[in-house]
């Protein structure tokens, strides 16, 4: 195995050297470390991550706590690009990241997130009122929550009520008063689009029936389709459906064209989330965009940051806001 010493030798610098032109430090010449950086790369150098671990006390792991009760798991489109842009943004800074096992019975989420010795571990869609979930929550290992508000730890939202108040607006501004939401399970990410929903129909001095608000589960058509063709025979129709996520507008489709409906001409549809299918359903969907891959980078920016300062814990929440696509599944009426 090629060593510090190897590359010292090759080079004719001292082994402090080439640690130091490894770890970026400024006081080694930039001739010094492109001469260091070129060598450990012909002798094939790779940094033994026990003996880093020893040094600094770090083992340059991030844990996830990633639990998709959907069981679509990293398929599941939203989540997928959040971990996708927290690992490019964590593997940019060294860290490589590991999944904590939800699946055993003999260790705990903390256990675990010990016997790994993470140093962060990042916690989205799971059960926030689990017991084990609480446990890790409120260890001392540093910790951020994606799309949950903790008063105690660093979280990193998407703009949900903001979202689903600027697609409100939107879908208003076509001329739409009766505007249904079929909303997805019982989370606070709900809850928050719920808030954004009311409260826009409220400044727009439009009092919901109560017929207009249905309960389903996110990626769920099947939920959709039912609960479409029972909004279809209501004598007086929503003109717009707003639906839990892209994914789930399938089923709602499949309802409508069984129905012998257009969309929009008939009816008018949106979703959420701004996935790709959006971009190639047939009329294009009018959905609101989360920027998944930001709030996936902004998680991983904010729990190093809490690595590299251990003292200075920072309790905040970070929202983070993503845009309106229009496409072409709202009619202007």
């Amino acid at each position: 195995m090629i060593s510090l010493k190897d590359v010292a030798i090759r080079c004719n610098v001292s082994i402090a050297t080439v640690s130091k032109a490894l770890n970026g430090h400024s006081d080694i010449s930039p001739a010094t470390r492109e001469l260091v950086m070129n060598t450990a790369r012909e002798l094939g150098y790779h940094p033994n991550s026990s003996a880093r671990a020893l040094k600094t006390n770090r083992t340059y792991n991030l844990g996830v706590l990633f639990m998709d009760e959907s069981l679509n798991g990293l398929t599941h489109d939203y989540f997928s690009h959040v971990l996708d842009g927290f690992r490019v943004y964590s593997e940019s800074k060294g860290y490589d990241i590991t999944f904590i096992n939800t699946g055993s019975k003999d260790m705990s989420y903390l256990r675990h997130s010990q016997y790994r010795g993470f140093d962060g571990v990042v916690i989205a869609c799971v059960d926030f009122r689990d017991p084990q979930v609480t446990e890790l929550l409120e260890s001392d290992i540093p910790i951020v929550t994606i799309d949950h508000a903790d008063k105690c730890r660093c979280s990193v939202l998407s703009d949900n009520k903001g979202g689903m108040s600027e697609l409100v607006s939107f879908i208003h501004t076509m001329g739409h008063e009766r505007i249904c939401y079929i909303c997805g399970d019982d989370t606070s990410v709900t809850q928050d689009r719920l808030n954004g929903y009311y409260e826009t129909l409220s400044r727009y001095d439009i009092s919901p029936d109560g017929e207009n608000v249905l309960r389903s589960h996110y990626r769920n058509p099947e939920d959709t389709y039912r609960l479409t063709k029972s909004l279809l025979h209501q004598k007086n129709r929503p003109t717009c459906i707003i639906y839990p996520d892209d994914y789930s507008c399938i089923g709602g489709i499949n309802a409508i064209n069984e129905a012998g409906l257009r969309i929009p001409d008939d009816i008018s549809i949106a979703g959420y989330d701004g996935l790709f299918l959006a971009k190639v359903l047939s009329p294009k969907l009018t959905t609101y965009e989360q920027a998944s891959d930001t709030i996936g980078k902004t998680a991983a920016e904010k729990l190093i940051q809490l690595i590299d300062n251990p003292r200075n814990p920072v309790s905040e929440c970070v929202i983070v806001p993503g845009r309106v696509i229009k496409g072409e599944s709202v009619k202007e009426l």
